[in-house]
């Protein structure tokens, strides 16, 4: 047996291989009967908005709004980590209606709270990355990052082997999250 198998341990992460591998089929979906007008097909915030509510816990979406949607980040850096996006496909804030961002505001502190209940976070970070060269993984569709936080959640895991630990399968956290709304 190798040396380095007698002193570790092995975190099995099956559902990011389609990541790692750049064809994320873990959900095969429909398309929609209807696409909003202005969707990239190819977005899956945009497939959120264009599937009916019978599809959420399939997509992960916890929560709709007339003009928003809070989904679950697949690849969270976080157990709890949200996505709150517009319906609308738009890449930038001058592009999106004021009632709009007054929406997606208030889903951020509607959902802080909900996740300080539920999951007792103890702190946020809250991210919106505009444009490709910021990070944006989805530069064509805005959307904020809620990122849940609590003291020693940043731990050597992550430090010295570059691996963060999710404590919850986002079935287990859609269901959860579901039931507090």
């Amino acid at each position: 047996m190798p040396e380095y198998s007698k002193h570790s341990d092995t975190l099995w992460a099956p559902w990011r291989l389609s990541y790692i591998k750049g064809n994320d089929d873990t959900a095969v979906l429909p398309d929609p009967d209807r696409w909003r007008s202005g969707a990239d097909k190819s977005c899956f915030l945009c497939r959120a908005a264009a599937l009916p509510e019978s599809y959420d816990r399939d997509i992960g979406v916890v929560a709709r709004t007339d003009q928003s949607v809070v989904i679950l980040n697949r690849y969270p850096y976080t157990n709890g980590h949200l996505l709150i996006a517009p319906l609308q496909h738009q890449a930038t804030l001058p592009e999106i209606d004021a009632s709009v961002l007054l929406d997606l505001q208030q889903l951020l502190a509607i959902w802080c709270q909900r996740l300080t209940r539920t999951l007792e976070a103890q702190g946020f970070n809250i991210g919106l990355n505009l444009g490709q060269v910021a990070g944006a993984g989805v530069p064509g569709h805005l959307h904020w990052h809620l990122v849940p936080r609590w003291p020693g959640d940043v731990n050597f895991m992550t430090s010295v082997a570059g691996t963060r630990v999710i404590p919850q399968a986002l079935d287990d956290l859609w269901n959860q999250l579901r039931s507090c709304t």
